[in-house]
């Protein structure tokens, strides 16, 4: 039933991504991360030298995560000692809804990362991840750093290579705070 669904995936605004509390900052939903992740996609299919499915990648960010409604948001550590039965899950998914055939091969597309757009996906999946350690380290967090050297080589499209390098370069207040020029701001010599 689809009314089921569009409750299923309203739950993804309410499951936190877990691995931040390893981190010790930051919040984000899953929700919340594959809308960015959506967005910085459709920034790595414009960028791409080769044609790109546009809307299967945009389905792939957003749904991948969907899983995460059913069992929550496993980060690396619960992956050690907590197996999902994916069989089960993807089966149950199946079956929710008239979409549930789509949302399987959607699922299962991304998982294996074989075609360009599942590459792209998985790629702005870590560049999502990316930012935000960005946000955190600009922030004063000391550990991102670490986080953003692993994260960092699991990118592996050259669009993505190439994006995930000016994310990294680039001060994650500059979108708002590098135009001091900007008539809003208030300096010094406005006040005199």
């Amino acid at each position: 039933m689809a009314a089921n669904l569009v409750h299923e995936l309203g739950l993804l605004a309410r499951i936190p991504r877990s691995g931040l509390s390893f981190l010790g900052s930051g919040r984000q939903s899953v929700a919340e991360h594959s809308h960015r992740m959506a967005c910085i996609a459709l920034i790595l299919a414009r960028r791409c030298d080769q044609p790109v499915d546009e809307a299967g990648l945009l389905r792939l960010c957003l749904f991948h995560d969907l899983p995460e409604a059913r069992t929550g948001d496993q980060n690396y550590v619960n992956r050690k000692y907590v197996r999902v039965d994916e069989d089960r899950l993807l089966a149950d998914i199946e079956a929710a809804s008239s979409l549930g055939p789509e949302l399987r091969a959607t699922i299962e597309e991304f998982e294996r990362g074989a075609s360009l757009e599942a590459r792209l996906a998985r790629d702005a999946d870590q560049i999502e991840l990316l930012a935000l350690l960005r946000e955190e380290a600009d922030l004063g967090n000391p550990r991102a750093g670490a986080w953003i050297a692993s994260c960092r080589q699991r990118v592996v499209t050259a669009a993505g290579q190439s994006l995930a390098d000016e994310v990294l370069a680039t001060p994650a207040d500059e979108w708002w705070f590098g135009d001091k020029g900007d008539a809003h701001w208030v300096t010094a010599s406005d006040t005199d």
